[in-house]
Order: structure tokens, then sequence, then C-alpha cells
């Protein structure tokens, strides 16, 4: 038996790549993330149910700073240098987000040089890097342009510094969407070959391997090319019926129904539980159901209310988006009450979010559900965990082309 490809995740989140990875036969050594309760998530599911990650003995099995471990364990990292076959992940979005404010001098744009010392030191045969479509454009400073933050990655990891020779690199734009999610989510991809191995390959062998080889992976999973929010959710409906929720005191959770298409089905494989894992209903007052089922009715699908319909339904929220259940949804944020189920006068659950970034229905969430004010710059809720993640989907694809050119 061979032995599987290693990989570190770095700003790992609750796990989207790393469960992907999982899936097409990779082998975690370990995973950093700075936030307790998206780690707990990734713990759970990945290290304690999975025994996915080979995690070393010098590192505590817990949340952590990129900036402190590299501060506290550089020497352990040191001994790492080529020994580590790839290392993914992408530094928080939301400085670069264009559903934000786009703040170039925000704090957590500058975990893109920690990225950077961390591939220097450890120096893996192969780079994985996501972020948003933001981080590919131009801040704004009035009369003088910011940094293009693509490019500043992209030369930082060609360059050759002491005693690492660099990378070639290429990065380009990619649609989840294209690729099974059920989800119109465009990030920004880059791959990186430590230039003593790539002469034999090259990494926009990556993007070309993987459009050619998704038809094949989709439809071996009974999965197509473009899936729909109908396809991906209707199972989970409130009208299939309620029970009490396990982990909230006065909710209701849903229960299954019929599995109707090949994405549910492959979502729920390996998973017994008849209530499905943070399948929360939302307590809507009786005012806002009925405002939910007139916006249902008579607001255009897949586009946020425009200002006279939300002064007209008493919206003070910036966005409102009422989505169609016949194609993908639009980009999923990390706020649930952005958005209004194609069919039925609610927000969504934290499982659909989770079925709509394409997790696996044994995946399980940790941590609050929601949380708001000054705790949300602390705490990343449920909804705000899968906002963020990469779609395992995706991720499963991209672990299989990776080991192709490993291999």
């Amino acid at each position: 038996m061979s032995t599987p490809n290693t990989y570190i995740d770095l700003f790992a989140g609750c796990g989207g790549l790393s469960l992907g990875l999982h899936l097409s036969g990779w082998k975690g050594l370990f995973a950093i993330e700075k936030n307790k309760d998206a780690f707990s998530t990734l713990e759970h599911n990945l290290l304690n149910k999975k025994k996915h990650f080979e995690w070393p003995g010098w590192l505590p099995q817990t949340n952590h700073d990129i900036n402190a471990i590299l501060k506290s364990h550089s020497e352990e990292l040191s001994r790492l240098k080529d020994q580590v076959d790839l290392v993914v992940g992408g530094p928080p979005c939301q400085g670069f987000s264009s559903a934000g404010k786009r703040y170039e001098q925000d704090e957590r744009n500058k975990l893109i040089d920690s990225y950077i010392k961390f591939i220097r030191i450890v120096q893996p045969k192969m780079i994985f890097f996501e972020n948003v479509r933001g981080f590919t454009q131009q801040f704004d400073r009035n009369k003088v342009k910011g940094r293009i933050y693509s490019q500043y990655v992209t030369m930082a990891l060609k360059r050759k510094v002491i005693d690492c020779v660099g990378y070639k690199v290429h990065g380009q734009l990619i649609n989840f969407a294209e690729y099974g999610v059920p989800q119109k989510r465009t990030r920004f991809i880059l791959v990186g070959i430590r230039r003593d191995i790539a002469a034999s390959v090259n990494p926009e062998l990556f993007f070309n391997r993987l459009k050619n080889d998704r038809e094949k992976f989709l439809v071996s999973k009974g999965l197509s090319i473009t899936t729909s929010l109908n396809e991906a959710i209707s199972d989970l409906l409130y009208s299939h019926g309620q029970t009490e929720s396990p982990d909230s005191r006065g909710f209701k959770a849903g229960v299954y129904g019929v599995a109707g298409s090949g994405y549910q089905k492959y979502l729920r494989a390996q998973n017994s539980c008849e209530i499905p894992d943070s399948h929360r209903f939302p307590n809507h007052k009786e005012l806002t159901i009925k405002r939910f089922q007139h916006i249902l009715l008579n607001a255009p699908k897949n586009k946020t209310l425009s200002e006279d319909l939300k002064k007209a339904y008493g919206i003070k929220k910036h966005t409102v988006i009422p989505l169609a259940g016949n194609m993908p949804a639009s980009t999923i944020t990390t706020l649930p009450d952005d958005y209004l189920h194609y069919s039925e006068p609610r927000i969504f659950t934290v499982r659909e979010y989770a079925r709509i970034q394409s997790f696996k229905d044994w995946y399980e969430f940790k941590g609050k559900y929601t949380t708001g004010g000054k705790m949300r710059t602390q705490e990343v809720p449920r909804y705000s965990q899968i906002g963020n993640a990469i779609p395992p989907l995706f991720g499963e694809q991209v672990g299989r082309v990776l080991s192709q050119m490993i291999d």
C-alpha cells in the first residue's frame, strides 16, 4: 500500500478544504486555525471522528495563531523542510472582499506576509492558495492606486531568497458552480510548484486537468456539473416535518424527506441519523413570515430587494435576496438573514447552508448558531464557519488533481 501524500492546512477554518483532501486520499499533518469555534468543528470531525491528521507531538492540538507558531516553533517548522508535499489555505478574506468594506489597512491583510514566511520555512513541494475575487482587484486610495494582492503574493512566491529556490505559480478565477457546487461562488485560486521540481510539472496543468476531469469525477459520484438549489436541499424542507431540536430548547428541527437527487444521496451517504445535524429552524415572528410570503410571491429572485420594496416591507437591512430553486444559489455569506429560502417563508438553516457549501451530512458543526454585536469580532458561529469555508466537493477535485501531478 502506497504512503498517502501529506499536507498542512493554514487558516483552516472549520475544515472544508481538509475534508475535501481527506475524501481524495490525502493525509493531514496538522491544521492552523486561530478561532476556537471553527477549530472545534474541525477537531470533532477530522481528528476525533476520522483520525485524518497525524498531529505532531510538539504542537498542542488546539486553535493557534499562525504568528505565534512562527515565533514559538520556528525550529520544528524548519525540520519539515522538504518533508511536506503540500501546504493549502488562504488568509482571511474580509479585508479583500467586495461584500465588505474592502479596507487595505485591515490587520488581517498582513497575514499574507505570515503565509509567505511559513511557505519559505517549510518549502512544500506544492502550494494551493484560495481567496476572494477582490484579492485580484486593486485597492482605491483616491488618487493613488493601492496594491493588488494577488500580484504581490505571486511575485513573493516566485522570488528566490536565502535557502529557498522559489516557486513557479499560476493563478486564475474559478466559479465553483461549474464544479458541481450548488452556488455561484467565484474565487481566486493559485497553485505553485517548487522550482527544483517544476521542470517536469507546470502549475497551469492543474487548471487544465481540473476542468477536463470534472465531468468524469462528478458522474462517478452520481452528480452533475451544475446543481440547482432545489436539487441540493429539497429533502430538508420544513414541510417534511419537525421535531424538538436536539441542541436548542424552544426550537424545532427538521427531519429528512426522501432524497430526490444524486447530490442529496451523495451528501447523505454514511450518515445514519434521522435528524440532520444543525437543522434548526428559525423562530420567525408571524409578521415576519407574512412579509416573507409576500416577498416570495412578488419580488424578483436572485436579486437583492430594491430600496422601494424594502421600504414597502419595512426592511432596514442592506441585503435581502430571495433565492430561486431552479439554479445555483448566489454566493452565501456569513449572514444567514441575507437570503430567503426559495419556497418557504424563512431563512436557511445551518444544515442547508452546509449543503449549499457541499459539506457531507455526517459533518457536525460546533459552537453557537449565531452571534452579534461586539462578539462578532471574537466568535465564529456555525453560519459563519460555513460561509467562510471552501466547498469540500471542490476540495476533493483539487486533491485528486494535485495527487496526479505530484505522482
